[in-house]
């Protein structure tokens, strides 16, 4: 199995990019494509549990992420991963907007439904009760069928905000956890001045750590996938952080 870095990983995303827009390679761009949907992935998992299939905000990100791709400048001094990630991020934020808008409702229909709440307001006083839908339709002179579809067409005013917080983070705003946006310029500018101590390492040293620190395994996992001891991988991982401090110091 290769083991890249990420400026070896950048370096050939560029070479992919180079290869699709300056000689119209289609295969470049479905490479591209397959290298980042796992970037895809992690972005639309943050945006599950809104109503949405995940499978439908992945392909809804990798339209995101086709884009991104078309539109890249080679002139562009940024990592494709980079300027993809708020691409993504937009558009699965605008197919929630959208979503939630779709339905067109008649100008007929839209006039009924802003009548319907002083129509039932007065009819409680009147009756002292709640009225039925044949007394409403009578009240505002309409039949009982479109008060019915007044009714339903009211629901496409209340599209779904993703403010709402899940069962489990309460009143928690979802919004404040995204920050996806910032987070990828940030990452590609600290990449930037790592890559110096980077590059003295070994290839497995740098796997190592990027399993470590981007991917999040720990280091039991990372044991198990590189075939070494935990003990082992420890070592390694404090080795070669204290060779990277010495080298940016």
């Amino acid at each position: 199995m290769t083991t890249w870095s990420p400026s070896e990983r950048a370096r050939y995303d560029r070479k992919l990019l180079r290869r699709y827009h300056e000689h119209g390679d289609a295969s470049a761009r479905e490479a591209l494509v397959r290298r980042h949907l796992p970037l895809v992935r992690s972005l639309a998992r943050r945006y599950a549990g809104r109503g949405e299939a995940l499978e439908d905000i992945e392909q809804v990100g990798t339209i995101g992420l086709i884009k991104a791709i078309d539109r890249y400048e080679l002139s562009r001094e940024v990592a494709l991963t980079t300027y993809a990630t708020p691409n993504v991020v937009g558009e699965i934020k605008r197919h929630f907007r959208d979503k939630a808008w779709t339905i067109r409702v008649p100008r007929h229909l839209q006039e009924l439904n802003g009548k319907l709440s002083k129509a039932i307001e007065r009819l409680t006083a009147t009756l002292g009760r709640s009225p039925t839908i044949a007394e409403i339709a009578a009240h505002v002179d309409a039949t009982p069928e479109d008060v019915l579809e007044a009714f339903e067409a009211g629901a496409a005013y209340s599209p779904a905000s993703l403010s709402v917080g899940t069962s489990w983070d309460g009143d928690l705003d979802p919004m404040e956890m995204i920050g996806a946006e910032d987070a990828g310029f940030e990452l590609a500018d600290h990449r930037t001045r790592l890559e110096p101590a980077l590059s003295g390492l070994s290839a497995r040293e740098r796997e190592i750590l990027r399993l470590r620190f981007d991917e999040g395994l720990t280091q039991t996992q990372i044991a198990e996938l590189v075939g070494i001891s935990q003990m082992h991988v420890s070592r390694l991982i404090r080795r070669s952080l204290e060779r990277m401090r010495a080298e940016l110091s």
